[in-house]
């Protein structure tokens, strides 16, 4: 069993890939010890986690679980804890808001905003990336696309530093209910404030949006704006931190894409596969005795798919330790894979593209400004995966 001191702790933080392709090699499917108290299974190759993310039989609703869950009240109300019909329901509403015309009229605003950043960045030689850049950027769009102040984002980020890691002790418990309640009145407020007074921004289009007679109730709306603010943002961040690294990490690589940057749309996705954004798909609960790769997961069972194990399966991908900007990924499952994909990942891609590229073509000289080993990744047990701080020179 892979157990929770592994799965916590900074070594494998740092390097999750070389444990999986142990447990990989040893089958695609093992028990592992999360949630505390709970049979839980973890997926590591690409077929079969593929197959569970789109698999009927495994339920989002964590009412289900065998154990009791600690969900603060906007996950109730969030698509990420719902089946068919009531997510395809709501997924509908919220595409028809944020639609992909809507995404790309962002496109000379995220550049403008990249622009700005850039220039700042410049102007003092160098930078931390992940907080003069990856963070900023998206935190700033997504606001802006919600109709929300970007003043804000430092509140943001503490919350979303609560709220996306496990909480297994009482103190943790109490810190992200407290997290919860603060995020929950401020959305509440924002949503209340539209509702009065109407604006050209995704709350509003929330708000408004229709299908035939079902719209949003007041907790979906709660816990779509909250999905959107944290999903909205820390996929990005992750996306540019994990993506510059990887390219500094592989200097031939980097070069390539400089001389040519045609190739960019599908560096992104390399990169994306390489080190993603999101480590673990969130959980999945077996509504049924049931079996995966001859495994028998049982009624009320946790199922883990990681999306970084799937994403570096040799079996899909070739070399899959080596990054290769060139290569086509298909298939890769960074955003996740069926129902649940992931709904911005149009803007992240478009985010990511803009950020990245505007690194390279500034700075032909970026190089990290202390020794790759130093760099730390950050929150251990959550889904994502992100660096604390990129500092660069330029």
């Amino acid at each position: 069993m892979l157990p929770l001191d592994l799965l916590f702790s900074r070594a494998f933080s740092e390097d999750p890939y070389a444990v999986y392709d142990e447990l990989r090699a040893s089958g695609p499917v093992h028990p592992i010890d999360f949630p505390p108290g709970a049979t839980a299974f973890l997926v590591v190759d690409h077929e079969h986690g593929r197959a569970a993310l789109t698999d009927p039989r495994l339920s989002k609703d964590s009412s289900y679980s065998t154990v009791p869950v600690n969900a603060e009240l906007f996950f109730g109300g969030t698509m990420l804890a719902m089946d068919p019909p009531d997510h395809t329901r709501m997924r509908g509403l919220v595409a028809k808001a944020f639609t992909g015309r809507r995404v790309e009229r962002l496109r000379p605003r995220v550049q403008e905003i990249a622009d700005g950043l850039l220039d700042g960045i410049a102007a003092r030689g160098g930078a931390d990336l992940i907080e003069e850049l990856a963070v900023p950027l998206p935190i700033q769009v997504i606001c802006e696309l919600l109709g929300v102040p970007a003043s804000d984002r430092a509140r943001f980020r503490e919350w979303t530093a609560v709220l996306t890691v496990p909480a297994l002790t009482a103190e943790a418990r109490e810190r992200r209910r407290a997290a919860a309640r603060a995020f929950n009145d401020y959305l509440l407020a924002v949503i209340a404030e539209r509702r009065a007074r109407p604006e050209d921004d995704l709350v509003s289009g929330l708000i408004t949006a229709r299908d035939g007679g079902s719209a949003l109730t007041e907790a979906e709306m709660l816990g779509t704006v909250a999905l959107l603010l944290i999903a909205g943002h820390e996929t990005t961040v992750n996306l540019i931190g994990n993506g510059v690294l990887a390219l500094l990490r592989n200097p031939g690589q980097l070069e390539l894409l400089r001389t040519r940057p045609e190739l960019l749309p599908a560096a992104v996705e390399e990169l994306l596969r390489f080190d993603g954004p999101v480590e673990r798909a969130s959980q999945r609960i077996a509504l049924e005795d049931m079996e995966i790769a001859g495994t028998p997961i049982p009624k009320g069972a946790w199922v883990h798919v990681s999306l970084g194990a799937a994403d570096r399966d040799p079996a899909v991908f070739e070399s899959p330790d080596r990054l290769d900007v060139t290569r086509a990924p298909k298939g890769h499952v960074a955003f996740g894979h069926g129902p649940h994909f992931c709904l911005g990942a149009p803007l992240a891609r478009l985010e990511g593209q803009i950020a990245i590229g505007g690194l390279l073509d500034r700075f032909p000289d970026l190089a990290l400004a202390v020794p790759a080993d130093e760099l730390r990744h950050h929150r251990t047990g959550s889904i994502v995966r992100g660096l604390v701080s990129l500092p660069v020179r330029v």
